[in-house]
């Protein structure tokens, strides 16, 4: 079920949202809980009934399994059996039919197997659990309540595209839900959140992926761009990953928040950086959060020297390009983005300077861009082969700026209004406020400290501003503009992760 889809906004969400806040002014505060967690089983089993055992079956266990931990603290490898069994699982569904090609390209051997569904959200609710595991061995504590617990990894706002929470974040929410009194401007805040991401989707994720699937879809058919039309479709899918995600994001929150529940904040304006490690503490916040805490420091992170300090980084940013998909390119994509931290770093350690100033920093956010246009190319292409004829288009090896011999059929005409768009695109990502800073969005959820890393935080304010007349009028008519689009939404990106 797609968040922008119209039995989900005008059926499902209704009646979770009725029925939830029903039972939680009437005092049941079990029952609400109940009711959620039977919302996000139908939300889930809604894409494919049959998948629901998988997924409740892999709850159960870490649920049991951390229970056990918790009596056992000596038995040191149970921490690293339920971690395998995570990884095994995941690795199955996601990863069998990877290994076997890769196998079959090196090898000459014909092995064969079966097609394999990749389940939906797998990748997601296996890193949070696996979290899990890892945080209540350290702490000697695992959850007390199933129904706390299920919920905090079905919740369906986060479910299938993150953010990926962390327990110590979520439970203590859950424990308190369906009690107590909800702000009002919980839900009118998380309403104009979730329009203003539904908008962000359809009207300019969709928008920009009309420029950049002809571009990138050619190419994989074996056309060759001109150099003006290979920076149109990368410059556009930059934009499109972007409005999808971030908007997929905000659509999370703004549910969360009419529910009462905080999620964190996944994005922090990751194009308004002006270095890579920058990007990575804006960009998928919650990834890169586990990737550091589960993987770099378990690899030793910066406590062994420089050399493995950096060849951890470099194996954690291939890892977590393999996490997004099954092929190559995202190895890749993730190694080169390893690269650029492991340069940027180097650059850090060469000693303190001068506070940066305009042109240092136009330069230090002209150099990163053209490194993170550069990698989603990879990100995007579906081979190597493709992924080289484009970045070699974009660097005019193809033809010249504007009639290469590339010209897509059917492209041409999105020239003029395409590069306006484009322009406009990148207007919005590096010179307005994002949602969630309108929105006063508090940064953490409350209790718990937050993780700046050098970033200015959004406002803290446990309760969101309520929006004024001036901007409702407005974010209706964003609205009747998104639900014009809602019959027929696309897919979000990170739904294939």
């Amino acid at each position: 079920m797609l968040f922008g889809s119209l039995v989900f906004i005008f059926a499902f969400l209704p009646v979770a949202l009725a029925g939830y806040h029903g039972l939680r002014l009437s005092g049941r505060q079990a029952a609400a809980k109940g009711w959620m967690v039977a919302c996000s089983l139908v939300f889930y089993g809604w894409w494919d009934w049959r998948y629901l055992l998988l997924v409740g079956t892999s709850i159960a266990a870490n649920f049991q399994w951390s229970r056990l931990m918790e009596r056992r603290p000596q038995a040191r490898w149970m921490l690293g059996a339920g971690v395998a069994g995570n990884l095994l699982l995941l690795g199955y569904y996601k990863y069998a039919n990877f290994f076997v090609h890769s196998v079959d390209t090196l090898t000459g051997l014909d092995w064969q197997v079966g097609r394999i569904v990749l389940p939906l959200a797998i990748s997601f609710y296996t890193f949070q659990q696996i979290a899990y595991l890892v945080e209540s061995r350290r702490d000697g504590k695992a959850a007390e309540s199933f129904v706390d617990y299920a919920l905090f990894v079905l919740f369906f706002p986060h479910l299938i595209a993150g953010p990926i929470t962390h327990h110590k974040e979520m439970l203590p929410q859950f424990a308190a839900a369906g009690s107590g009194r909800l702000p009002a401007s919980y839900v009118r805040i998380g309403t104009a959140i979730f329009v203003l991401g539904l908008a962000k989707k359809v009207l300019l994720a969709d928008g920009f992926a009309l420029l950049a699937d002809p571009a990138f879809n050619a190419v994989r058919d074996g056309a060759v761009l001109g150099m003006a039309d290979a920076w149109l479709g990368a410059l556009a899918y930059t934009l499109q990953l972007y409005f999808d995600f971030s908007g997929y994001s905000d659509m999370a929150i703004g549910l969360g928040l009419m529910f009462g529940i905080l999620l964190p904040v996944n994005f922090a304006s990751p194009y308004k950086s002006t270095s890579v490690v920058e990007f990575w503490r804006r960009w998928h916040i919650s990834l890169s959060r586990f990737l550091r805490n589960y993987l770099y420091i378990s690899l030793g992170g910066n406590r062994h020297g420089t050399v493995r300090r950096y060849a951890n980084l470099m194996v954690t940013m291939a890892l977590g390009g393999l996490w997004h998909g099954a092929n190559w390119t995202f190895v890749l994509w993730g190694t080169l983005h390893g690269l650029y931290l492991v340069v940027n770093h180097a650059w850090n350690a060469l000693g303190p300077r001068k506070p940066a100033g305009p042109a240092e920093r136009g330069a230090g956010w002209l150099l990163t861009m053209l490194a993170v246009i550069v990698a989603w190319v990879l990100f995007r292409a579906e081979s190597f082969t493709s992924a080289a004829s484009i970045l070699l288009s974009m660097a005019g090896w193809h033809g010249g700026a504007w009639n290469g011999p590339g010209t897509v059929e059917g492209f041409l005409f999105a020239r003029p209004l395409g590069w306006t768009a484009v322009v406009a695109g990148w207007i919005v990502v590096t010179r307005l406020p994002s949602v969630l800073e309108l929105a006063r969005y508090p940064q953490s959820t409350p209790g718990l400290p937050i993780e700046h890393d050098g970033i200015v935080p959004i406002r803290r304010s446990a309760r969101p501003r309520a929006a004024a007349t001036a901007a409702a009028a407005a974010l209706g008519v964003v609205a009747a503009l998104a639900f014009a689009r809602l019959p027929d939404p696309g897919v979000f990106l990170y739904f294939n992760f």
